[in-house]
């Protein structure tokens, strides 16, 4: 069965009390046409065709602020607006439509009925219709850094809607609308639906508040080990680098560095080998002479003696 408004609901009972109103009530158009059921509307959540989210506080508080609960729930509509919902809507009063009757749906607060969205998945929308009507819907979703405790106002949206959906089929009573979502929302914000008929001068709003996963927290930086309970931190003395020697505290260089340091560049380059590997040049220049001597005298004493 069909959920009926405040006023086709006084129709019907008109009808029971007299049923030669029937045709004429079976041919004339109904009055009201739709809102989104899925992602939850505002409207519909806090009718009395809610469930238990009419209950909820946000509900609770947007009838009172109302006056009167959201029987009418598929009726939110405004006439001859053409396109020119920014200029046509005020600030602040989006999600009623500027209509009196439903400005209780205007109420800044953070715990409004929502549904979980995942950022960059398609949103499958079932928006729910009473009668079949030509027309484009207008997909928005708040900017990101939206804060649901302000007002929502034009700014809060971007200047062009994420998706459009031309003359869908109304299936099983409703519109289906398959849409891909913004990838770079995060946290609590609110799904705007225009509906501009073709074949109707009316244009339907409606809010739907949907939550996306928060951001996930960068991860920390690593804690820096502390030293060992037994291992004392080193003082800042043995952290320095010991400072290089000065020239009167270095070491002499050896006596051969010394000799090949001050030796020119055409000085022979002394031998590596060891010293008692064998004799040493004076010692075989000693040994020479002596040899040439000995010789020489030799040779004297032949020649006396031939003599």
């Amino acid at each position: 069965m069909p959920r009926m408004t405040a006023h086709r609901t006084a129709v019907l009972t008109a009808v029971a009390a007299s049923p030669l109103l029937l045709g004429v009530w079976a041919a004339g158009p109904a009055q009201a046409h739709g809102a989104p059921t899925d992602p939850v509307s505002r409207v519909v959540a806090c009718s009395p065709d809610g469930g238990a989210r009419k209950s909820t506080a946000a509900c609770e508080a947007a009838v009172a602020a109302n006056g009167a609960p959201f029987t009418a729930w598929d009726n939110l509509r405004v006439a001859n607006v053409n396109g020119r919902d920014r200029q046509t809507i005020p600030d602040g009063e989006l999600c009623s439509g500027g209509l009196p009757a439903y400005k209780g749906l205007d109420l800044a607060r953070s715990d409004w009925p929502s549904t979980r969205l995942t950022p960059g998945s398609t949103l499958s929308m079932k928006y729910v219709s009473t009668i079949p009507h030509t027309g484009t819907f207008r997909l928005y979703l708040t900017k990101p850094g939206y804060d649901p405790t302000k007002p929502l106002t034009w700014s809060d949206l971007p200047q062009r809607p994420f998706a459009e959906v031309t003359d869908p089929t109304l299936t099983g009573g409703a519109y289906r609308l398959n849409a891909k979502l913004p990838a770079d929302r995060t946290g609590r914000h609110v799904l705007y639906t225009v509906w501009q008929n073709s074949s109707t001068p009316d244009t339907y709003y409606s809010c739907s508040d949907v939550v996306f996963p928060e951001a996930k927290a960068s991860a920390a930086p690593p804690a820096t080990k502390a030293p060992a309970a037994s291992e004392p931190p080193a003082s800042p003395a043995a952290k320095s680098p010991a400072p290089a020697p000065t020239p009167s505290t270095s070491a002499p260089a050896p006596a051969a560095a010394r000799a090949r340091s001050s030796a020119p560049d055409s000085a022979p380059v002394a031998s590596t080998t060891d010293a008692g590997s064998g004799p040493s040049a004076p010692m075989l220049a000693g040994g020479a002479a002596a040899v040439l001597v000995l010789t020489g005298g030799a040779a004297l004493v032949l020649r006396l003696r031939r003599r």
